[in-house]
């Protein structure tokens, strides 16, 4: 199956990703305004009631499309062959911008996105492995990384799903709707000590998730309509549950959200037309990841820093000129050689999984 506007759906979350920090800042943190945000707002939040500063919206959308992409790929691949593919390509990257994240912290260039003053070198060594959202209090030197710990989630429970996956596919998000619930359910009633409050966090994200899987499955014609419905109310379920929970972080405008994010997916995924060709489109999906990872990292410093001799909207200018570049250097330097490396490895666990398939053929004929 052909996704033709998977780059257009990237482009548009990224952008929303960025346009939700800087709201973030400037709202939150600096209690100022600017003119691109008092339009946002207008529109999507008063208008289409997203929430405020389109939080969880480009996010919702990268997680979608993980669900709806990479099922076909669990189910087609060998278990260690998928989580090669998919975690091996997201550590290159993500090493290269935590041990960027630490020196800045170490320098004190940067804070923490957390309570803590600064990091050791065992929460250090943690974060690289994602490990400091599991402490207590929390350790982020990379905030935006949480996510990238719903996606290892979500690979983990196809792997160990792969069965149920091949024969009874819908049953599998239907199976992590109640996960999710659980532990959402665990993390409300058990005592503070023995709660792990980024588990909820992951609970209350990968609805999304498994609503891009439930796309894929219908448009696959690998479900029933019936329980593609089902398998939607149980999402729903779920999200409800996590918002009356306050599982969520950034308001109470999820379930919209989630609405908002699937009608988009539904109507652009397929689409081929010539916007998803635009080089600047192409350019913002192939470094989305890059982009994803660095432009927190970039933003409060260099705003500081450059604000007050050209202006709010120069400063911006400034940072994503910054972001761009910095980004450009992450994909040429880092994710491109990494992703060779793992795919000519990855075809040569391809190529094993077929002669060991062909040899049991073999033994069994004779």
């Amino acid at each position: 199956m052909e996704f033709g506007g998977a780059n257009l759906l990237r482009a548009l979350a990224v952008l929303a990703v960025l346009y939700s920090h800087i709201s973030l800042y400037f709202i939150d943190d600096l209690h100022t305004g600017w003119w691109l945000i008092d339009g946002v707002y207008q529109v999507f939040v008063v208008g289409a009631g997203l929430n405020q500063h389109l939080s969880f919206l480009g996010v919702a959308v990268f997680m979608m499309l993980t669900g709806l992409m990479l099922t076909a790929s669990a189910v087609r691949h060998t278990p260690g062959r998928f989580l090669f593919n998919r975690i091996g390509r997201l550590l290159p990257a993500l090493w290269v911008a935590i041990a960027l994240a630490i020196v800045l912290v170490k320098l004190g260039v940067n804070g923490m996105f957390g309570p803590q003053q600064g990091i050791t070198n065992a929460q250090s060594a943690l974060s690289f492995v994602l490990g400091g959202f599991f402490l207590t209090p929390e350790v982020a030197v990379l905030g935006v990384t949480w996510t990238l710990v719903v996606q290892v989630v979500f690979y983990l429970y196809c792997v160990s799903a792969r069965p149920l996956l091949r024969t009874t596919p819908i049953a599998v998000p239907i199976a992590g709707a109640a996960l999710c619930a659980a532990i959402l359910l665990y993390n409300r009633f058990v005592p503070m000590p023995f709660s792990v409050p980024m588990l909820s966090k992951v609970a209350a994200t990968l609805p999304a998730v498994f609503l891009g899987q439930i796309i894929y499955l219908g448009w696959a014609r690998l479900a029933d309509w019936r329980w593609v419905v089902v398998a939607g109310i149980a999402q729903a379920e779920v999200v409800r549950l996590a918002t009356d929970v306050r599982a969520y972080w950034a308001g109470d405008r999820y379930m919209w959200t989630m609405v908002v994010v699937a009608g988009a997916v539904l109507l652009l995924a397929r689409y081929d037309g010539p916007v998803s060709g635009w080089p600047l489109v192409r350019w913002l999906a192939t470094r989305s990841y890059a982009i994803y990872l660095l432009h927190t990292l970039i933003l409060y410093r260099t705003y500081e820093l450059t604000v007050g001799y050209v202006g709010k909207t120069a400063a911006i200018g400034v940072f994503l000129a910054v972001t761009a570049v910095a980004a450009e250097l992450l994909y040429r330097a880092v994710e491109v050689p990494a992703g060779r490396w793992i795919s000519a490895r990855s075809a040569r666990m391809g190529r094993s999984a077929a002669d060991r398939e062909a040899a049991v053929e073999v033994t069994g004929r004779a």
